[in-house]
């Protein structure tokens, strides 16, 4: 039996299913009756590059977000890795939002994140490694309370994922 136990916590996206629900989102754009005749669309081209929302007005784009939102969620992709920037006029009278992706976690967060492990008075020690947080410990029950307390607790706009329990 193994003496110390371990995971990591990381913010991943799963670039596929991204662009499967990125694919599918622009589908339904493009044939929906609402969407008919307007400037509606997502442009995106490979991951990590920011993606362009565009309609002819704020309620529009909202419209479209929300569709890329859903088709997301049916892809086990959490919507909190989608950072929405300030929706800008475009030319011709539409408007364009850019959509950058949050990937990783951040100094700020991985600070929070171990903060909130050492309130739990459990005997683990969290420890950063660049975009990721171990927490290691000698009883797996006090692990689990971790990722426990975490997945309810945890930071609201980072998605988290706990990799590599051993």
């Amino acid at each position: 039996m193994a003496d110390k136990f371990s995971f990591d916590i990381v913010s991943e996206i799963d670039w596929q299913e991204v662009s499967n629900a990125v694919d599918q989102a622009q589908r339904e754009v493009t044939t929906r009756y609402d969407f008919k005749g307007t400037s509606a669309g997502i442009e995106y081209d490979k991951r990590e590059e920011p993606m362009t929302l565009t309609a002819d007005n704020e309620g529009q784009l909202e419209a479209v977000r929300r569709v890329l939102i859903e088709k997301l969620i049916k892809r086990n992709v959490e919507p909190k890795v989608m950072d929405p920037q300030t929706p800008e006029k475009a030319s011709a009278g539409t408007m364009r939002q850019e959509v950058k992706w949050k990937c990783g976690i951040d100094r700020d967060t991985a600070k929070k994140i171990t903060k909130q492990i050492k309130n739990l008075k459990l005997k683990v020690q969290p420890t950063v490694q660049g975009e990721v947080v171990r927490v290691s410990g000698n009883k797996k029950d006090d692990l689990q309370g971790v990722i426990a307390d975490l997945k309810q607790n945890g930071p609201e706009d980072v998605p988290l994922q706990f990799i590599n329990f051993r």
